[in-house]
């Protein structure tokens, strides 16, 4: 159990919690929320013993093993599945260990670790690091590729892959998702749902959350909250809370108000049921949104466009490709104000290549584009936070687009994206992810685009900053191209879901729990008798592996029992004929008779003596042998 009793803790002298008291069980998977800089990777070091408590005590298992997802991964030789298998040091240690005993011959130091490999789950190590591999998006190719040549996005991947493989007690991850498409997220939803560790996870993904946690650990004005359900459920408490005061509640009602204006103009053209249905219910639930989020420090609307002429965009039979690889063939798409479309598809299948052939950044191959005159498309890719100035201001960057604009009107602008006071005026350089995200859609939100091309705009994004754009979007009159691994802002934002496989992308009759099953459709064919057949034969082999290595160790504990048997046995048969020749020596008349030599007798006897001495300890070793050799099952 995890208990902290009167616990304190603090960054450079700034105290993040006072005084908490809390207890987390072995087995709970506990989802940590709080705004940027409360606290929360702070308490992960504060588990991990990287940061001591100013006050209190912090108590947990000694012989618990703690994984964390490492932040930075050099340019190593190693083979990614080799590299992932090192996070379980045990079993390295085992292996090498293992190694050295067999070099020795040590057979008895070999039975011990190979019943060790098998308690530790030796043999079948390189199986689950497959598969979690596999289900973070790698292909069979990847698996003997060096880490050095995967690039950053996909570094975190196997640094995710290592943590998830290492047998962990304790497992503290923060923001897994950042870097995973929705793919690889709904795989590790399950994966982390069927987990016997313990997990403490920081995300800002909802429906993420709901579906793994089962309590909400809270940091919230120094104070440590713990709630049991998911983050939907910690929405409503923490609503309720809210709207005791009534300033907060009268700003819940005009924010309930909104979004009702909003759900009944949604309703009104709802043409496709089930999404329909399922966008209903979602947007249903977000009255209890809006109220656990109406002290947020983001507000902020889309800035009407100038023109909003129809179509904004048509493509006829557009492919694009790379280095004259096809990836997208035969695109027909017509994107109009009000347009709202989410894609779908596995990765790699072409999702950010549609985007950006979209945006102009791609030249199409085939097929005719067509723009209209007055469209102003709003781009944002993560490549997009690289083009910030690092030594100017958001200020400074705002000013740039709009330079006879008063101070104070940017200023307030930049204050719905929580750049306020001094915050304004600093240097972008040393902002953390999250603040550049922000700026970086402040700026693009002040340009008035009428039609938004949006690839991960939430990654590093927090809870509230993401429930801003959610609502922003919602009143968003152009249209709206979204790639996205969040399912709350699928849900609530996208009218159409486009799916993009196969090198097309096509309309996906169906909602996200459709796409749900498509993608374990797609997986189950992957492993279906036929394309599974080299899956089947790695199984047998690996169960050879574990049969030889059985036999070997239970070898490894007869082999020294069978030699000290025979060697008892030649001893004994070499005793028994030297008595036996005593014995009939000793019993002949003539030794005794008047006149014989009998100088010799007495050393006879000693000698007869001891024979019968040795004789029965080496017999009754050879019956305890015998026993413990029969105790163990012939291999």
């Amino acid at each position: 159990m995890i208990a902290l009793r009167q616990v304190t803790f603090a960054r450079a002298g700034r105290p993040l919690v006072v005084d908490a008291n809390v207890q987390i069980h072995p087995g709970w998977r506990v989802g940590l929320v709080g705004a940027n800089g409360c606290g929360k990777s702070s308490l992960f070091a504060l588990l991990a013993g990287e940061l001591h408590a100013e006050a209190g005590d912090v108590e947990l298992p000694a012989a618990w093993h703690i994984a964390r997802v490492a932040q930075e991964t050099p340019a190593l030789p190693t083979p990614a599945i080799e590299f992932v298998l090192d996070g379980d040091e045990e079993l390295r240690r085992v292996e090498r260990e293992l190694a050295a005993a067999e070099s020795a011959g040590d057979g008895e130091a070999i039975g011990h670790l190979h019943a060790r490999y098998g308690e530790i789950g030796g043999y079948s190590a390189r199986a689950r690091a497959a598969e979690v591999l596999h289900g973070l998006g790698f292909t069979d190719a990847d698996f003997d590729k060096p880490v050095a040549e995967f690039s950053g996005g996909w570094r975190v991947r196997l640094n995710l892959a290592r943590a998830l493989s290492c047998r962990a007690d304790l497992l503290l991850l923060d923001e897994p998702t950042n870097h995973l498409d929705l793919d690889a997220v709904l795989w590790l939803e399950g994966w982390l749902k069927a987990t016997p560790a313990t997990l403490l996870l920081i995300s800002h993904d909802r429906d993420f959350l709901d579906a793994v946690v089962g309590q909400i650990l809270a940091i919230e004005r120094q104070r440590l909250t713990l709630t049991t359900g998911g983050y939907s459920d910690y929405e409503r408490t923490r609503a309720a809370q809210l709207a005791v005061q009534q300033a907060t509640f009268e700003a819940q009602q005009k924010q309930i108000a909104h979004l009702q204006r909003f759900i009944d103009r949604f309703k009104a053209k709802a043409t496709k049921a089930r999404q329909a249905q399922s966008r209903v219910k979602a947007l249903g639930r977000m009255e209890i949104v809006a109220a656990a989020h109406v002290d947020s420090p983001f507000h902020f609307d889309f800035r009407t466009p100038e023109v909003l002429p129809d179509p904004l965009l048509v493509l006829a039979g557009g492919s694009a490709g790379y280095g004259g690889k096809p990836i997208l063939e035969g695109v027909n798409l017509t994107l109009r104000p009000g347009s709202r479309i989410g894609l779908l598809g596995r990765n790699g299948a072409g999702k950010s290549t549609l985007v950006k052939l979209l945006a102009g950044a791609l030249a199409m191959t085939a097929g005719e584009r067509r723009d209209a005159k007055a469209l102003n498309i709003g781009y944002f890719a993560q490549h997009q936070l690289e083009q910030l100035r690092p030594d100017e201001s958001p200020l400074q960057h705002v000013t740039r687009l709009e330079p006879t604009t008063p101070e104070q009107e940017l200023r307030d602008y930049l204050g719905g994206f929580d750049f306020r006071g001094e915050m304004a005026t600093r240097p972008v350089g040393p902002f953390s992810g999250g603040e550049k995200s922000r700026l970086a859609l402040a700026l693009l939100i002040r340009t008035r685009p009428n039609l938004l091309l949006l690839d991960e705009p939430t990654n590093h994004l927090d809870l509230e900053m993401r429930e801003a754009l959610n609502f922003a979007l919602q009143d968003f009159e152009g249209g709206v191209v979204l790639v996205s691994h969040d399912r709350h802002l699928l849900r609530t934002c996208a009218d159409e879901l486009w799916l993009v496989a196969h090198g097309k992308a096509m309309p996906f009759e169906g909602d996200l729990d459709d796409y749900a099953a498509w993608l374990a459709e797609q997986r189950s064919a992957q492993r279906a008798p036929e394309p599974d057949a080299a899956a089947q034969k790695a199984e047998r082999r690996q169960k050879r592996e574990e049969e030889a290595a059985n036999r070997q160790a239970l070898l490894a504990r007869r082999r020294p029992l069978m030699k000290e048997i025979e060697q008892l046995e030649k001893k004994l048969a070499a005793w028994n004929a030297e008595k036996s020749a005593l014995d009939g020596q000793l019993a002949n008349p003539a030794l005794y008779a008047p006149g014989a030599d009998r100088s010799g007798i007495d050393a006879m006897h000693q000698r007869q003596a001891r024979l019968a001495g040795d004789i029965d300890a080496a017999e009754e070793r050879w019956l305890e042998a015998q026993d413990e050799l029969e105790s163990i099952p012939a291999p």
